[in-house]
C-alpha cells in the first residue's frame, strides 16, 4: 500500500542534478581553430537535464558534422550516474562516449572512462570567452585547439 508521502514523491518532477549547471559555460556558439576547424554551438535541451552540442568541423580534410548529448545517464528503474557522460554521433557514422569534467577554469573530457589515455584538457579565459587546450590520443597523437565565443545564448 502506497501512503500519501510516498505518492507526492513519486508525482514530484524532476530536477537537473546541480553539478550540470557548470556546463553552463559553454552554452553559445564557438569558433573552433587549432588541429580542426569551423563551428560548434551548445544550448540546453528543455527543462535542462541535458546539454546538445552540434559540430560543424573540418579535420584531416575531411567534414565532420555531429550531435553530442551530455548529462546524466539513467538506466532503466535506476538513479540517474554520478558521472557527467555523453555520447556523439557523426555523419562518418561514429559514436563515441566521453566523461565531463570541469569547473569554471578548466574542463577535462575523457574518452570513455575517466583516466583514458585519450582526452582533452582545456582552459578558460578569465572572460569565459576562449578555450584554450589540447586533446591527447594514445601514443602521442593529436592536436591543440582553440574555441572563441561569438556568442551567448
Amino acid at each position: 500500500m502506497t501512503d500519501k508521502t510516498d505518492l507526492q514523491a513519486q508525482q514530484q518532477t524532476p530536477l537537473p542534478n546541480p553539478d550540470l549547471e557548470g556546463l553552463e559555460i559553454l552554452v553559445g556558439a564557438w569558433d573552433v581553430s587549432g588541429g580542426a576547424r569551423g563551428r560548434v554551438t551548445y544550448e540546453w535541451m528543455e527543462d535542462g537535464f541535458f546539454l546538445l552540442q552540434r559540430v560543424d568541423l573540418e579535420q584531416h580534410g575531411m567534414r565532420i558534422v555531429g550531435i553530442e548529448i551530455i548529462g546524466h545517464e539513467q538506466e532503466f528503474g535506476h538513479a540517474p550516474g554520478q558521472e557527467i557522460r555523453s555520447r556523439f554521433y557523426d555523419n562518418l557514422g561514429n559514436t563515441l562516449d566521453y566523461v565531463y569534467e570541469l569547473n569554471d577554469k578548466a574542463i577535462t573530457i575523457w574518452g570513455g572512462e575517466v583516466g583514458s589515455p585519450a582526452y582533452y584538457r582545456g582552459e578558460f579565459s578569465s572572460d569565459a570567452n576562449t578555450l584554450s587546450g589540447a586533446w591527447v590520443y594514445p601514443g602521442g597523437g593529436g592536436y591543440s585547439s582553440t574555441m572563441t565565443r561569438v556568442r551567448r545564448e
